[in-house]
């Protein structure tokens, strides 16, 4: 099982980004998924939550301005950024918690993607 990202790059302040997250491989089941964001020096923040159920939690820094979705079919999940501001530069990682076949038994574990680099700046 892998998680690509993509969809990061240079947008100026009050400008928007919508990531992308794409599962592949032997998948039986996706569960919660989430973004996280990460700046030189610090640890990973968590920005974004979406549970199987399609429930949505945010921290108050991108509250009203973050959108995570999700769409089962393709086993993808979306990071729609709007009113871009500098301090949301930052590489964004994609994580799922997913279910996956190995001989014969299901297993779930959390998967990262690799990060996509998001760059805030006029």
């Amino acid at each position: 099982v892998q998680l690509q990202a993509s969809g990061g790059g240079l947008v100026q302040p009050g400008g928007s980004l919508r990531l992308s997250c794409i599962a592949s491989g032997i998948i039986f089941s996706i569960g919660n998924e989430f973004w996280y964001r990460q700046t030189p020096g610090n640890e990973r923040e968590l920005v974004a939550t979406i549970t199987s159920g399609g429930n949505t939690v945010y921290p108050d820094s991108v509250k009203g301005r973050f959108t995570i979705s999700r769409d089962n079919a393709k086993n993808t999940m979306y990071l729609q950024m709007n009113n871009l501001k500098p301090e949301d530069t930052a590489v964004y990682f994609c994580k799922a918690e997913i279910k996956t076949v190995i001989e014969g038994t299901i297993i779930e574990y959390e998967y990262w993607g690799q990060g996509t680099l998001v760059t805030v700046s006029s």
